[in-house]
């Protein structure tokens, strides 16, 4: 199956080399030339994702046209603050799955980044791919777990064919309302708890606040017509645990920075792998007010919202 990944980070990357491990074709879309050639030539993400080496399997390009030709899937692994300017000058693919753990807040409400490419591309078939997982971890295929989401069943289905394997396990949801919502709304949280870290307000504040951060994050997401059920797991509980504490997280880091003087700015030079996510900071109003762009709850029903059984190729 041939696989276009539309972005060139440590998570694209990461995603990539996962794509590849399972024997499809992929095509890795960098937007400088200068580091496509550097992929090519190399064969290793030096700026992003250092010391892991690429597979045969993956072709870089700085040619959208070219990464998206013929390709069934397209994995939007972009930033979100140029996701959709990037994606409206690229060709359209038959199904997007989204990478991106993010909200854009615009004039009608905060909008997922399924609904964005939905915007900007017309294509029905989106998918969301969230859990904990550090690229650094990924990438060299240490275990996982991530939940690829979406009201195609089928597309779900695909998402988990093409990276699930040995070190990499993924489930399906229908709820792509909680599993997105989950992977971006915990980064506030994250930050809150790279503060406490940087304060030295010790584990009891800590796990205080993640605890009754977690309680905030499941109110607003039903509020969205989300599943409660659904932040407790992978994308909620598990990718919060995950960034409130890791070393490899870049919002618990900043977050600690933050409280000993850094600026925006400060962090942003730091950091060439991601862009914090301050957007979804700056932007989620009180979990009792919800936008209103967000679909019905009416179309998700708890029995649907399970993680459901990984394929029969994936470890048990």
């Amino acid at each position: 199956m041939k696989i276009a990944i539309l972005g060139a980070g440590a998570w694209g990357t990461a995603l990539a080399i996962l794509a590849a491990s399972r024997g499809n074709e992929v095509s890795l879309w960098a937007r400088r030339v200068e580091q496509a050639e550097s992929l090519l030539a190399t064969r290793e993400n030096r700026d992003y994702l250092p010391g892991v080496a690429l597979p045969p399997a993956i072709r870089p390009t700085a040619d959208p046209q070219e990464a998206l030709w013929k390709a069934e899937l397209a994995v939007v692994a972009i930033p979100s603050k140029g996701l959709r300017d990037t994606l409206a000058g690229l060709s359209k693919a038959p199904a997007y799955l989204s990478a991106t753990k993010s909200l854009e807040h615009s004039e009608g409400g905060l909008l997922r980044m399924t609904q964005v490419i939905h915007e900007v591309t017309g294509v029905s078939r989106v998918a969301a791919l969230s859990g904990p997982n550090h690229a650094e971890e990924v990438g060299r295929f240490l275990p996982a777990a991530a939940v690829a989401a979406s009201a195609d069943e089928g597309l779900a289905r695909l998402v988990q064919q093409v990276f699930s394997g040995p070190s990499f396990r993924v489930y399906t949801s229908d709820d792509l309302i909680g599993v997105e919502l989950g992977g971006a709304l915990k980064n506030v949280i994250a930050l809150a708890a790279g503060m406490s870290d940087g304060l030295r307000l010790g584990d009891n504040a800590k796990a205080a606040l993640v605890t009754r951060g977690l309680r905030e994050i499941v109110k607003f997401g039903v509020a969205q017509g989300a599943e409660a059920e659904t932040f407790y797991g992978l994308s909620g509980l598990g990718d919060l645990v995950a960034t409130a504490t890791s070393p490899h997280s870049r919002n618990r880091g900043a977050g600690e920075k933050i409280v000993q003087g850094a600026t925006l700015a400060d962090l942003e030079a730091r950091s060439k792998s991601s862009r914090v996510s301050t957007r979804s900071r700056r932007c989620t109003p009180g979990a009792s007010k919800p936008a209103p762009r967000c679909p019905s709850p009416s179309r998700y029903t708890r029995s649907s919202t399970r993680e459901r059984t990984p394929c029969k190729n994936s470890p048990s």
